[in-house]
């Protein structure tokens, strides 16, 4: 697989997604750019401009959905913004105009996907465990969800759709899904170029991915 192909992945943001989703997703894929250097970011919000991450940090999403570029992937972030999106129409409708191959979540993003129906009769991940006044692990929240999701513990559940894990393991998903487009040798080399190649092979060795039946990465 050529390191110098091209592949855009989107990051979707919204008001409470929390600030390691940007850095587990953007600033991977930011440093992966100095071993794949056509790969580019797109972040997405509702509407282009400030968007207010959890703990009052503020970030500027470039594109809002009606002018969001094409991306050969979308990855929506997690936070506890989550629960006013799982209502957010204008949220819900991007993603369900979206091919389910292109979708993927870190986190709670998971929950975005399950309230827009996608993840119906799929293996799914999120967070395994409530945080806070939490009065359920959004890993249960996501069993209970209608449409016969098999939630699962796990690093990364690929379905079709990709699903991560909580908090941390953004990185091991966008690094999973760096896999996909350009090879596991890759996904390696960029896993040591940001020193995380031992936690990644930890993760897997504790938690696992789960391939369900899921084709290899394009040449």
């Amino acid at each position: 697989m050529s390191k110098n192909r091209t592949t855009r992945f989107g990051v979707i943001v919204y008001d409470g997604v929390e600030p390691i989703d940007i850095g587990g997703t953007v600033g991977v894929l930011s440093m992966a750019r100095r071993l794949l250097p056509n790969i580019e970011t797109a972040v997405i919000a509702a509407q282009a401009g400030a968007v207010r991450l959890a703990s009052d940090l503020t970030i500027v999403a470039p594109y809002g959905f009606k002018e969001a570029p094409t991306c050969d992937l979308l990855i929506v972030c997690g936070g506890p913004g989550w629960r006013v999106e799982v209502k957010n129409e204008q949220m819900l409708s991007f993603l369900r105009r979206q091919r389910p191959e292109t979708l993927a979540s870190v986190c709670t993003g998971a929950l975005i996907l399950a309230a827009a129906g996608l993840l119906d009769d799929r293996s799914a991940t999120t967070r395994r465990a409530a945080v806070g006044g939490e009065d359920s692990a959004p890993l249960q929240l996501l069993q209970n969800y209608p449409g016969g999701i098999k939630a699962r513990e796990a690093v990364v559940v690929d379905s079709g759709i990709v699903t991560g894990g909580g908090v941390s393991l953004a990185i091991d998903t966008t690094l999973y899904l760096i896999g996909r487009f350009y090879g596991r040798s890759a996904r390696d080399e960029v896993a040591r170029l940001i020193e995380y190649d031992r936690a990644y092979a930890a993760n897997d060795a504790a938690l696992g991915t789960l391939e369900m039946g899921i084709a290899p990465a394009r040449s």
